[in-house]
Order: structure tokens, then C-alpha cells, then sequence
């Protein structure tokens, strides 16, 4: 069982990120993504996680800055624009993000550097403004769905990243930021494909592991939901995929046994277990999750 304090936090990180993004998917199926949109995603996204308690959803009203930790205003290496600017500043920002320019990807990397240099809220920032790249993507029509990461380049790069954006605030420097931002969607473009064939051969590995194990008439069906709910509670399996409770629960609690599943935490009183798929998740993050 993942307890409190080891990495049961990335967890929550991963499900609230899973969360604004179909929030945001099926507003944006429609709409361009706004101001409202921006604090509903925030709100999701800082749910029981770090920064919960430093104004979820709400644009800050204080003057915020950037630098080493604990430095003061004046030690700062960036400071973003007055809080009482950013009202005019994010509507203009809103606007850019629903109009057309030379190229979506490049205008992608302009959405993505102007909200980073707004910083509208206290915290969760950094989060927000990479989850804006796949959704603009989206909007745009460049994704069928709104899955694409650059995080793991940009932490990969950390020094640049920061640099870059620096540079456009000190030095006007787009130029820079732009070659940057696309050498990041190259890369992980291709990263991105050797994941998604990994994915195909765990389903294809599982598929078959899963009806050894059980020699259940539901594998695909149960297959199926784990690929698309990695994390997930007990009871949701057989409201989902209309398999029987009693077989279900039998279903899982195999699967727990044989380490395919793991119990993020276990049922207590009227509090279903929650389980979660390790393999399919440390696939999708690039990285061992749990």
C-alpha cells in the first residue's frame, strides 16, 4: 500500500493531472480555453496536493516573485507584473490564445512562455502551464486528444528552460525561446511514439498473462478499463464494464496478488480500495511511479 509521504503525493499529482485534462477536453471540444477555464484546471490540479492551501482556482492579488528560496523581492531573478495589472494582461493573453498566428506550434510556444512570465497564481504554476500546451494543441485541432508532455524535457533542461524564459523578460529574446520550445516538441514527439508502442506490447503481454492467470471470459472488458482508468476504485469495475461484482472483485483481488495491480489504498469502513495499474503508469510518466 502507498502510504503518506513516499509517493503517494506524485500519485495524487498524476490523478488530479488525469482529472483537468478530460475536464478540459470536453470543454474544449467546443470553446478556446479561457481565464474561467484556467481556475477550474488550477482548482483540479492543486487538490490535495502541495500549494492546496495558497488559494486553488483564484489569480493571485499580491505581488509574487521568483528566485531562491526564502530571497527577498530584491534578490529576485524574476518578477512577474503587478497583481493589479494581471487582469488586463490575462485578457490579453486570452485572446492571443483564441486567435490565429503564423503557426500553431510556435504560437503554442508563445501561449506556454507568456502565462509563465504572467504567473497568475501563487503556486502550481509550472503545472498549469505545461498542461496548456497539449490543450492548446487540441484546440488547435494538432491532437486528436490532448496528450502530449513536454515536462520531462523541460526538467530534463531545466537551466535552459529557465534561461530561455529569462532571456525573453530581460532581452526580448523570442527568438531563442522558440528554437528551444520546438527542438522540445521534436524530441518529444519521438519519445512520445516509442512510448505508445511500448503501451501496444504491455496490452498485447497482458492480454495474454491476464488470461493465463484468470481463464476468465472478461479479460479484454477488464483489460480495457485498466488501460483507460489506471487508477481506479474497486467498485467502478463492475459499474463500468458490467461485469458482474462478485467476479470482479475476484478479478482484481488475482491481479492484486500476482503484483499487476497494486492497492493505493486499501478498503476501510465504507471507503472503497483504490487500486492503480504500475506498469501502464510508469510507461506513461517515463519514470517508476510506484
Amino acid at each position: 500500500m502507498i502510504k503518506q509521504g513516499s509517493k503517494f503525493h506524485d500519485i495524487l499529482e498524476v490523478r488530479n493531472y488525469r482529472r483537468a485534462l478530460l475536464e478540459a477536453q470536453s470543454v474544449l471540444e467546443n470553446r478556446t480555453i479561457t481565464r474561467h477555464l484556467l481556475r477550474a484546471l488550477h482548482k483540479i490540479l492543486m487538490d490535495s496536493v502541495r500549494g492546496q492551501d495558497k488559494s486553488p482556482g483564484e489569480f493571485r492579488r499580491e505581488q509574487n516573485w521568483i528566485g531562491a528560496l526564502g530571497c527577498a523581492i530584491e534578490q529576485a531573478n524574476f518578477i512577474p507584473p503587478d497583481p493589479l495589472q494581471l487582469p488586463n494582461y490575462l485578457e490579453r493573453w486570452e485572446e492571443y490564445a483564441a486567435g490565429e498566428d503564423c503557426d500553431p506550434l510556435v504560437q503554442a510556444s508563445i501561449v506556454h512562455a507568456q502565462f509563465e512570465l504572467l504567473h497568475p497564481f501563487k503556486d502550481g504554476n509550472g503545472r498549469i502551464g505545461r498542461l496548456l500546451i497539449p490543450l492548446f494543441l487540441f484546440q488547435k485541432k494538432l491532437l486528436s486528444q490532448p496528450m502530449f508532455y513536454l515536462s520531462s524535457y523541460f526538467e530534463s533542461n531545466r537551466e535552459e528552460y529557465y534561461s530561455r524564459l529569462q532571456a525573453i523578460s530581460r532581452k526580448d529574446d523570442w527568438d531563442g525561446w522558440i528554437v528551444f520550445f520546438l527542438r522540445a516538441v521534436a524530441e518529444q514527439a519521438q519519445t512520445c511514439s516509442e512510448r505508445v508502442e511500448q503501451m501496444i506490447r504491455l496490452y498485447n503481454d497482458m492480454k495474454i498473462q491476464i488470461h493465463d492467470l484468470t481463464h476468465s471470459q472478461h479479460v479484454i472488458q477488464i483489460l480495457d478499463f485498466m488501460f483507460t482508468h489506471p487508477i481506479f476504485s474497486a467498485p467502478s469495475v463492475s459499474r463500468q464494464t458490467g461485469i458482474k461484482k462478485p467476479t470482479a472483485d475476484a478479478l482484481l483481488r488475482t491481479l492484486k496478488e500476482k503484483g499487476i495491480l497494486k492497492a493505493l489504498h486499501e478498503a476501510r469502513g465504507r471507503r472503497p480500495a483504490i487500486l492503480g495499474f504500475p506498469a501502464l503508469l510508469n510507461i506513461a510518466e517515463g519514470r517508476k511511479v510506484f
